[in-house]
Formats: structure tokens, sequence, C-alpha cells
């Protein structure tokens, strides 16, 4: 028995093989990776900031090598990458130089100023939150508290913003 259809879609495949004109089809074009902040590595890490508010303005994260006294302190980072807000998760993924232990600051930058704001007492007037999670009603978190090791690369954290 003789398949007609058959024969001829086979043929035709054959033939748009053969001349390159399947190349024309068009073909599904993967999504690009996420950008990632920071100095370009080989090591990624994906925070996922949780509570945010509202979905302006940036979120900014902080990455600070495992050193205690480079901890919050004026040009102690390594470097801060800063992304559009989106509410109420935001999904920042940042280059870290090489795998280990680092801590990890966050903030929500409302207004997009790239500045930390404080009230007149020196609390603090934006959203904010470190890897980790501690608790901070008693001030800062110590350095302990907040050291996340990062043994491979395209390891994900969640950090949770608190708001004044």
């Amino acid at each position: 028995m003789k398949f007609p259809a058959i024969s001829t879609a086979l043929a035709l495949g054959a033939f748009l093989v053969s001349t390159g004109s399947l190349a024309a089809v068009p073909q599904p074009v993967p999504e690009p990776a996420a950008a990632c902040e920071g100095p370009v590595s080989p090591v990624k890490v994906y925070v996922n900031v949780t509570g945010v508010k509202a979905a302006q303005g940036l979120i900014a994260v902080t990455l600070y090598a495992d050193n205690s006294s480079k901890f919050l302190a004026k040009k102690g980072s390594l470097y801060v990458g800063r992304v559009a807000a989106r509410a109420p998760t935001t999904r920042v993924c940042i280059h870290v130089p090489t795998t280990g232990t680092y801590a990890i600051a966050v903030y929500h930058d409302a207004d997009g100023d790239r500045k930390f704001k404080r009230s007149g007492i020196g609390l603090p007037a934006e959203g904010y939150g470190f890897s980790n999670n501690p608790g901070t009603l008693f001030g800062l978190p110590a350095f302990s508290k907040v050291r996340i090791g990062i043994p491979r690369t395209n390891v994900q954290t969640t950090v949770k913003l608190k708001y004044p």
C-alpha cells in the first residue's frame, strides 16, 4: 500500500534540509541568562530579596569579604550591585570573586538616590536586611550572624527586608 501524502512530506523535508531552507523556520530563542552584578567571575550567587513593599527605586545588594572589621564600614565592601525593585520579591544575581565565606547586606533604595537613608536619630529609614536574616531589634547584627558560605556557583539565599 502506498501513502502519497507521507512520500510527499518526506521528499519536501529532504529538499528543505538539502537546500538549507530549513534554517528559515523560526526557532525558539532561549531566554538570556539573568545579568549578574559585580566584577565578572565564574561564581554567582542569587539573592532573593523578599518583603519588598513597592516596585519603585532600587534594591542594593552589598557584598562583604570575610572580614569583620570591614563589615558595614565606609569603603569596606567589595562592591554594591543595584537592580530595579520588584514587589514583593526581587531576585538579584551577583558575582563573587571566588568560593568562600562572605556577608551580604541589602536595602531598598526607594527613591533611587543610591544612599541608605537614616532617621534623625540614626535608625534606618528604608527597608533593609542581611544574609541569614538575623534579628536586629537591639541594633546591627554581629558579623558572625551574617556570614554565609558560598561553596559553589549558583547558590541561592533569601534576605527578608525589614521596614521601619
